[in-house]
């Protein structure tokens, strides 16, 4: 049995322990399902409900990939500024960082005020939520290319378009995919948060709606669609990376013990 494998088994056998440990707590305290509720519960609920769920699912996943890919654009437009130009890091910088240290739950009320429920509201939380570690990763990937590179570009007459283009941007690549993977959870945070507050569709509205009529299974149910959907965003921008960054990728028979 390969390396690999066995660390694959070992994860998988580790998440069932955990699962099983979780159904047999509960069943041997007599956990009510309205404070915690089984897995084998939730997943009943969550295979007998699947047809309503299915529409709010959609309507998460669309808000929040729609959140994600403008605040990666963002994201890669201001982290680009700054890291190319000292006047945009002493300007925007300090800005950024005091954006972000505000509660995203506080922006939302001020995106309902002006674009009122819905969609929209959904989309910009998820949007301000995840752009912020893209800039940051962007940021720090440009500003840390070697300059010793730059300096063999510039001898051979290459433009500051040709050195970004040629050392800056493959140098920020497992920068902007390690950021990627955190602003994708972040973003369902964002759309999720808002659809609680301000939407009468998606996976947020519908544990809002539960826990009001103490439905708990169905509140779980939705907890474990975000977080399905969030790992498999995450798997499928792990693969891109090892395609496309697969040489800064330290191999793994060096970690193997």
């Amino acid at each position: 049995m390969t390396y690999e494998l066995r660390r694959r088994l070992s994860a998988a056998f580790l998440i069932f322990g955990f699962f099983l440990l979780w159904e047999v707590l509960c069943l041997s305290m007599q956990v009510s399902d309205l404070v915690l509720p089984r897995p084998t519960q939730v997943m009943e609920t969550l295979i007998s409900r699947f047809g309503v769920l299915w529409p709010h699912i959609v309507q998460t996943l669309w808000t929040t990939m729609s959140g994600f890919l403008l605040g990666v654009t963002v994201g890669v437009l201001i982290g680009a500024g700054i890291g190319i130009s000292r006047t945009a890091y002493d300007t925007l910088y300090p800005l950024l960082i005091g954006f972000s240290s505000i509660p995203k739950v506080a922006v939302v009320p001020i995106f309902v005020l002006w674009f009122g429920s819905g969609s929209v509201p959904a989309i910009l939380t998820a949007l301000v939520m995840c752009f912020f570690p893209i800039v940051v990763n962007i940021a720090t990937g440009l500003a840390t290319t070697e300059p010793e590179l730059e300096d063999v570009l510039k001898s051979l007459g290459a433009s500051k378009l040709d050195i970004l283009w040629n050392v800056g941007l493959p140098r920020t690549m497992p920068f902007f995919f390690a950021s990627l993977k955190i602003a994708v959870t972040f973003a369902f945070v964002g759309s999720v948060l808002s659809e609680t507050v301000a939407s009468n569709k998606g996976i947020g509205n519908v544990m809002m709606t539960a826990s009001s009529n103490f439905d708990v299974p169905l509140v779980f149910a939705g907890l474990f669609i975000l977080a399905m959907l969030g790992m498999l965003l995450y798997v499928a921008f792990s693969f891109v990376e090892r395609r496309v960054t697969g040489w800064a990728t330290r191999r793994e028979d060096f970690t193997a013990i």
